[in-house]
């Protein structure tokens, strides 16, 4: 029997995505390309680049790039953010999402590792722009029964107010949780858990928050990151209705999944960072093996 969907996604080809820049960045791995178009009309980037297995030093930093196709982007010369001083980001800075507040000032919301690499804190800085960005600590607090809360993904929705989904840590997985917010930097109160894993399917035990398609403001929908166990990401999609107060329809197999992998222990990961739509098109940034950037064009019907 046929899934009557309200709405589905295909996709219609995948794009590797180069960076060019300072051997920090291109000489290291890659990962959560957050991508939106400037108001000059150029790709820009946020990315997290991390040290190659077996290298030493912090979890990542975060750089701007900036490119004229979507594909290829030319990164500063110094990171827009950086491990430190502060205790609560020493250990690493990961995984920005980029909010660009109504007063014109840039807000990037970004996990932020201890120094002893065991725990991680949703922070945030600010300014008016990506080269004077001030930090400003905490975002949203962990609490005992959601630990290690970061990866924000951020949206007005038509009553004005604003929601945020996070991914937290619960009893031996990654869950997602959802927040209401007065204000595009919070506060931040929590909702009920907006969706769970679903058992016997490839997002059974994990999930993640990943980006939102907001072109429909009626039919907002997530690209979420799922996996098992063991840890093996996939990339799927949910819709909600307008006020994410329901489900209304969600993938029952992965939209992405990483190409087959020989060795079984080699890093399995598909992960969603951002999407955007140019010329009419959507395009979804997502990392491959914690590596490697790609772009997917999807087809919406």
């Amino acid at each position: 029997m046929g899934v009557n969907r309200i709405v589905d996604f295909n996709v219609e080809n995948i794009e590797p995505v180069r960076l060019e820049g300072p051997a920090d960045v291109v000489e290291r791995n890659l990962m959560s390309p957050y991508v939106w178009l400037g108001q000059s009309g150029r790709f820009e980037m946020m990315v997290r680049a991390v040290p190659r297995p077996g290298e030493t030093g912090d979890t990542g930093k975060i750089w701007h790039a900036i490119g004229d196709d979507g594909r290829r982007f030319t990164v500063e010369q110094t990171p827009a953010i950086v491990p430190g001083p502060g205790a609560e980001d020493l250990g690493g800075c990961e995984d920005p999402t980029v909010v660009r507040a109504e007063d014109g000032r840039y807000i990037v919301y970004y996990t932020g590792v201890d120094a002893s690499r065991s725990h991680g804190e949703m922070l945030y800085a600010d300014g008016p722009s990506l080269k004077t960005l001030v930090k400003r600590g905490v975002a949203m607090a962990s609490s005992p029964s959601e630990g290690n809360i970061k990866e924000a993904t951020v949206d007005r929705t038509r009553d004005g107010r604003w929601r945020m989904f996070y991914e937290y840590a619960a009893q031996g997985a990654s869950l997602i949780g959802l927040a209401i917010g007065s204000g595009d930097a919070g506060p931040w109160n929590h909702l009920e858990q907006p969706f769970a894993p679903r058992p016997d399917l490839w997002d059974r035990w994990h999930l993640s928050t990943g980006p939102m398609l907001t072109t429909d403001k009626n039919l907002p929908v997530m690209f979420y990151n799922g996996a098992t166990e063991d840890a093996r990401w996939r990339i799927g999609w949910i819709a909600f209705d307008a006020e994410y107060r329901r489900v209304v329809d969600r993938c029952l197999e992965p939209l992405i999944s990483p190409p087959p992998m020989e060795d079984r222990l080699a890093t399995d990961i598909a992960f969603a960072a951002s999407v955007l739509v140019h010329d009419g098109v959507a395009w979804l940034y997502y990392s491959r093996a914690d590596s490697m950037l790609f772009r997917a064009r999807l087809r919406r019907s």
